[in-house]
């Protein structure tokens, strides 16, 4: 079976700082995969290099079986076009931790905006699907609400519909819950277990243990830029192996 994901050697820098420093890992079709680590560590970075709005500057990322942002020829590799780059991203989703919504559109529109703009969808197909995505994300009350209008939590379930809406293969979390009252934590990540259980392949960095621990299928604790741990959620969070997985662990549980 192709990983859903593969990063091999992956290394990024920004000047002089080392950010990634050699990402090794899998990510199988259908798997929750977290990660987890102090801030600073290169969770978000590594996520922003899998949809290339970061470029990597050593090693290999593919996506479903293709190089990320590049094409191989013989032994070299080649930077694919803006346009062909845009249309690989279209096939993964991406939430952010905060909501990026358009202000002046209403939750529906910024759910068909996607589709219409970039898959040249009608705008009565788009609408129809927009709002069984407001639905599954239980806001189909909200679908005319502007974002000002709605709570953090809401507009973050807002957020995670519009990533839906372009049926992507794969779904990438940045941390959406850091920027939420504790209260509406719940809300996103039970939308969240949702798409865990109808299969969709999801990468979360995420300070939530409890759904790492719950819905996870696999952890790694990255700190300094590299893999220092990884395994199923529960073998890593309750026996972590690693003194600096237990040091870390031991401030956030």
């Amino acid at each position: 079976m192709t990983a859903m994901v593969k990063a091999e050697g992956v290394h990024k820098s920004f000047g002089p700082a080392h950010i990634l420093k050699g990402i090794d890992l899998e990510v199988a079709p259908r798997e929750v995969f977290c990660l987890i680590g102090p801030s600073g560590s290169g969770k978000s970075t590594f996520l922003r290099c899998i949809n290339h709005l970061e470029q990597i500057s050593a090693g290999r990322l593919s996506v479903d079986g293709e190089l990320v942002g590049y094409r191989q020829k013989g032994d070299k590799l080649y930077e694919l076009k803006d346009s062909e780059v845009a249309l690989k991203r279209r096939d993964i989703g991406m939430v952010f931790q905060r909501f990026n919504l358009f202000p002046h559109m209403t939750a529906i529109e910024n759910v068909m905006e996607a589709p219409v703009q970039v898959k040249r969808e009608s705008k009565a197909v788009a609408r129809a699907r927009a709002g069984q995505l407001l639905d599954r994300v239980g806001l189909s009350d909200k679908a005319n609400n502007y974002p000002s209008q709605l709570s953090g939590g809401q507009q973050q379930r807002v957020a995670i519909a519009r990533a839906l809406a372009m049926e992507p293969k794969l779904m990438l979390f940045d941390e959406p819950t850091s920027a939420l009252d504790p209260e509406l934590v719940g809300e996103v990540l039970d939308v969240m277990r949702g798409l865990a259980e109808d299969g969709m392949t999801m990468i979360v960095v995420t300070h939530e243990m409890g759904f790492a621990r719950e819905v996870g299928d696999a952890l790694v604790f990255m700190d300094d830029g590299v893999v220092v741990e990884s395994g199923h959620p529960r073998d890593v969070l309750t026996n972590p192996q690693h003194d600096r997985t237990k040091s870390f662990l031991s401030k956030v549980l």
